[in-house]
C-alpha cells in the first residue's frame, strides 16, 4: 500500500508541473504563429500597393509542375485565362517547382500544348524543395510523406509571397490550413484526386493486390492490419486539412463522392468539369479519312503509373494474336503523353521493353511532350482512343478523343464511367472494359463494324462532349471562386 501511495504522489507530483509546461508550450507556440502572420501580413501589404498607391490583389496557384502537358496544367491556365478577363487589375503568381526553364519558356509551352494563351502577365515564383513532394523520396509511407513534403514545399512558398486568393491546383490539401491560418489568405482548391479515397481503404481492408498495397503486405495478415490504421488516421487528417478550404472545386462525380466523405464541406463544394478545347478538335472530319492503310489507336495521358500503359500494350500485342486480325489491314498503337522527370522517362523506357519483350514493338510508337498540332493530327488519324486508368478522376484525354471523333475505349470506373462515356439522347458514344481480354475483344469488335456504324458512334460522341468546353468551364469556374473575392 505504501508503495502505490509513493507512485500515486510521484505521478500526480509530475503531472501538474508537465501540464503546466505543455500548456506554456502551447501558448508560445499560438504566440510565435501569431507573430510570423503579422509580419507577412505587413509584407503582404508592400507587395500589393502598386506604384500608383492602390493596393492590388494578388491571386496565387500552387501548382508546382506547371510545365507539364497533363489535364492538371489545362485546368491551371484556362482558370488563369479566365480570372484574368474578370480581374484584370489584380496581380497573378504561380508557384512551380519547374526551375530549369524560365517563365516565358512555361507560357510558351503552354500555348504549344494547349493553345492557350493569358491576356495578362503572370509571376512565376520558383521553388527549390520540389523534391520534397516526388514519391521517389518516400518509398515507404508515402502518402505521409509527399503530403508532408508539401507542407515545407508551402511554407518555402508562402514565405516568398503572401497572396490574397491562394488557390492549389494539384490536389495538395496540406498547403491549405498554411496558407489560411498563417498566410492569412482565402484559400481555394480544384481538386483532381484525393489524395486517399474509400476506394484504397477497400483494398486494404480485402488485402488485395494494387498499385497502393505490395503484395507482401496483402499476404501479412498484421501488415495488412497496420497499413489499415496508417490509411485511416491519414484519412481523418486529410479531412481535417481539407475543411479548411473556403471553396472547393472538384472534376467529377466520382471525385465528388470521395471528397464529399472525406472533407464533409458540401455546402462550399461544386463540380466543376475540367475544360476540355473541343472546339479545336471539331474541324477534324468524321468520315474516316486515312493518309496509310490499316487502323491506328492512340492513347493521351502523362506517362504516370496509374494510367496502366502496360495494360494498353498487352491488349494491344493480344489483338494482333487474335485470328480474326490477322487478315486484316495493319494496326498500329500510338501512345502519346508527357514525361514530367526522370521517373517518367524511365517508365518509357521500360514500357519500351514491354513491346519488344511481346514482340510488337514495330507496332508501337512513343510520343512525348509533342505539340498541340502533332497531337491534333495523330488524333485525326485515329480510330480508337485508348483509357486503361483505374478510376480516372475525370479523363479530359478521354473527352479530347471523343471530340476528334475517334472511338473510345475507357477503363469501366471513374469519371468515364459515370461522367464522359454515357448515353447521349439514348445513343451510345463509347466502349469500357476492364481488362486484358474486354479491351482486346472490344477493339476486335470496334475494328469489325462497318465504316456507317462507326460514324454513327463518333457523331454521338461527339455532340456529347459540348458540356465540357472551355466555356462551360470557365463559367462554372468563377461562380464557384466568386466567394473568395467578395
Amino acid at each position: 500500500i505504501l508503495c502505490n501511495f509513493l507512485h500515486q504522489s510521484f505521478f500526480y507530483s509530475l503531472f501538474f508541473p508537465g501540464l503546466i509546461v505543455c500548456g506554456t508550450l502551447c501558448v508560445c507556440l499560438v504566440i510565435v504563429l501569431w507573430g510570423i502572420r503579422l509580419l507577412l501580413q505587413r509584407k503582404k501589404k508592400l507587395v500589393s500597393t502598386s506604384k500608383t498607391g492602390k493596393n492590388q490583389m494578388v491571386i496565387a496557384f500552387f501548382h508546382p509542375y506547371c510545365n507539364a502537358g497533363g489535364g492538371g496544367e489545362r485546368v491551371l491556365w484556362c482558370a488563369l485565362r479566365a480570372l484574368q478577363k474578370k480581374y484584370p487589375e489584380a496581380i497573378y503568381v504561380v508557384y512551380t517547382g519547374d526551375v530549369n526553364v524560365s517563365g516565358q519558356q512555361i507560357l510558351e509551352g503552354a500555348f504549344r500544348r494547349f493553345n492557350i494563351r493569358l491576356i495578362h502577365p503572370v509571376q512565376f515564383v520558383f521553388l527549390r524543395k520540389r523534391y520534397l513532394v516526388e514519391d521517389s523520396l518516400y518509398p515507404h509511407f508515402t502518402l505521409l510523406g509527399q503530403s508532408l513534403g508539401s507542407v515545407f514545399l508551402g511554407w518555402e512558398a508562402l514565405m516568398q509571397c503572401v497572396p490574397d486568393v491562394y488557390i492549389d491546383s494539384m490536389g495538395y490539401a496540406f498547403t491549405l490550413p498554411l496558407f489560411k491560418y498563417i498566410g492569412g489568405c482565402q484559400v481555394g482548391s480544384y481538386v483532381h484526386y484525393p489524395t486517399i479515397s474509400t476506394d484504397m481503404l477497400s483494398i486494404v481492408k480485402n488485402q488485395n493486390v494494387g498499385l497502393n498495397n505490395a503484395a507482401f503486405i496483402t499476404r501479412n495478415p498484421f501488415l495488412s492490419k497496420v497499413k489499415l490504421i496508417y490509411y485511416y488516421l491519414f484519412a481523418f487528417i486529410y479531412g481535417l486539412v481539407g475543411s479548411c478550404s473556403d471553396v472547393v472545386m472538384v472534376n467529377s462525380s466520382w471525385t465528388l463522392n470521395h471528397i464529399l466523405s472525406l472533407w464533409k464541406v458540401g455546402n462550399c463544394t461544386n463540380i466543376v468539369y475540367p475544360p476540355c478545347d473541343v472546339q479545336t478538335f471539331l474541324d477534324i472530319p468524321l468520315h474516316e479519312k486515312k493518309t496509310t492503310p490499316g487502323h491506328v489507336l492512340v492513347s493521351v495521358g502523362q506517362f504516370r503509373p496509374e494510367k496502366n500503359h502496360p495494360l494498353q500494350i498487352r491488349a494491344f500485342a493480344k489483338l494482333l494474336n487474335k485470328k480474326m486480325v490477322e487478315s486484316s489491314p495493319s494496326l498500329k498503337l500510338v501512345l502519346i503523353g508527357g514525361c514530367r522527370n526522370k521517373d517518367d522517362e524511365l517508365r518509357v523506357n521500360q514500357l519500351r521493353r514491354l513491346s519488344e519483350d511481346l514482340g510488337v514493338q514495330e507496332y508501337v510508337e512513343f510520343k512525348i511532350n509533342i505539340p498541340f498540332d502533332e497531337l491534333k493530327n495523330y488524333l485525326s488519324e485515329a480510330t480508337i482512343g485508348l483509357h486503361t486508368m483505374w478510376n480516372e478522376h475525370f479523363g479530359i484525354g478521354v473527352v479530347e478523343c471523343m471530340a476528334a471523333g475517334t472511338i473510345i475505349l475507357a477503363h469501366n470506373s471513374g469519371g468515364p464511367k459515370l461522367d464522359i462515356v454515357v448515353p447521349h439522347e439514348g445513343d451510345i458514344t463509347g466502349f469500357l472494359a476492364e481488362n486484358e481480354e474486354g479491351y482486346a475483344e472490344t477493339m476486335a469488335h470496334i475494328l469489325s463494324m462497318s465504316a456507317e456504324k462507326r460514324l454513327q458512334i463518333r457523331k454521338s460522341a461527339r455532340a456529347s462532349v459540348s458540356r465540357f468546353s472551355d466555356q462551360e468551364f470557365e463559367v462554372a469556374f468563377l461562380s464557384s471562386v466568386e466567394k473568395l473575392f467578395k
